[in-house]
């Protein structure tokens, strides 16, 4: 008997100091803001009479899962605020160290200007004649050429960048006259897949 009431015992004891914490905790939490949920609850439940203790407890799951949704929304709010703080401290930091800064602020515009910037740049693909006549490359305008390049100021140029394979981070930037480009109808992505690949990937033409 005593064997018994032992293993009961310690079956029943955790499973009860469990319940009693649970309990202890939702009361703890939904105390606060359960007297105005229940009264708002009974004032719009369309569903008959309800006993008190069951609005009460559909007040608390309420309450339990507003305080969880605020929870997340306050931690988002609050690791992206330390997020863009550490973000600004750093590049005001690298923006200070000498010789550094100008490769940090070089990368950075390139960067914004790939990723973030509005314009137009590096999404047309075009064909260049490179290394020479005879052969064609694939090439992205990047912009239009500085003013003052080339001897014939009334020819129209831009500057094109014609990335390598299989590494398309590197390559060349020629200044080509706009009339000898040869413009293709491809996503600018799929010619980077095509590059990056080795031909292996052939790009799509664009979806008019």
């Amino acid at each position: 008997m005593k064997k018994y009431f032992l293993t009961g015992l310690a079956t029943l004891l955790p499973l009860a100091i469990t319940i009693y914490v649970v309990t202890f905790f939702v009361n703890f939490l939904t105390r606060p803001f359960l007297e105005l949920v229940s009264h708002l609850l009974d004032k719009i439940w369309f569903f008959g009479e309800v006993p008190i203790p069951v609005i009460r407890l559909i007040s608390q799951i309420l309450i339990l899962i507003g305080l969880f949704g605020f929870t997340i929304l306050l931690g988002a709010v609050a690791r992206w605020f330390f997020i863009k703080t550490l973000i600004w401290v750093g590049d005001g930091i690298l923006r200070k160290i000498p010789f550094l800064n100008k490769v940090y602020k070089t990368i950075k515009d390139i960067i914004e200007i790939l990723f973030a910037s509005k314009k137009k740049s590096f999404k047309q693909v075009v064909m260049v004649r490179f290394p020479n006549q005879n052969c064609f490359s694939l090439g992205l305008i990047a912009s239009d050429a500085p003013p003052g390049i080339g001897k014939n100021a009334s020819i129209e140029r831009v500057s094109v960048f014609l990335p390598t394979t299989p590494n398309p981070t590197t390559g060349f930037l020629i200044v080509s006259p706009r009339d000898d480009l040869i413009y293709l109808d491809m996503k600018s992505d799929d010619a980077i897949k095509y590059i990056l690949s080795c031909g292996m990937i052939h790009p799509q033409r664009k979806e008019s």
